[in-house]
């Protein structure tokens, strides 16, 4: 049976492009067929940075919709190895080692600047909430550099949790929120 997976991928660090489709690359040969994908936004950080020294740069976010005969967690596993490969190393004392951790609070969470991050925003049309693995991602909703990308391939999605469009929760965001 084939699952319909879709990631966020991006970061800030390095040839931000030249990572992002390399990444693209690796998920179409560890993780599954890319049947769409919107353009690719350069946007500001969002959150909290940690100190890394100096300015934090702008990110570039691309969304792609992954079809995938992997299991979740076989999906996750393999996104965890392709950030691996393209240089993310997770800074000692993180929360965890998931692109989709939703177990601490927005508020206590410090991110820092990476060359790439595979986030798994949904599952098919389920919900997950295991402890290594959170989908729909937890924030995604409140997040214009996810929902920007994801409405050009798929606005009419509803949120399994939410009951709402992707389009609907792009649309209320407050003006100027990243």
């Amino acid at each position: 049976m084939m699952n319909a997976l879709v990631l966020l991928i991006g970061g800030n660090q390095g040839d931000r492009l030249a990572l992002i489709n390399h990444a693209t690359g690796l998920i179409r040969e560890r993780i599954g067929s890319v049947v769409a994908s919107s353009r690719i936004y350069e946007t500001e950080p969002w959150g909290s940075f940690s100190a890394d020294g100096g300015e934090v740069p702008p990110f570039m976010n691309q969304g792609l919709l992954v079809e995938t005969d992997l299991t979740a967690h076989e999906a996750l596993r393999e996104a965890l190895a392709i950030e691996a490969v393209l240089g993310r190393v997770r800074p000692a004392g993180a929360a965890a080692a998931t692109p989709s951790r939703g177990k601490v609070p927005a508020s206590q969470r410090i991110y820092h600047s990476r060359p790439i991050d595979i986030d798994l925003i949904f599952w098919n049309d389920e919900v997950i909430d295991t402890p290594d693995l959170t989908i729909p991602h937890p924030r995604m909703h409140l997040r214009r550099f996810v929902l920007e990308p994801l409405a050009e391939f798929m606005p009419q999605y509803v949120h399994p949790i939410l009951g709402k469009t992707v389009c609907q929760m792009l649309a209320e965001l407050p003006v100027g929120s990243a």
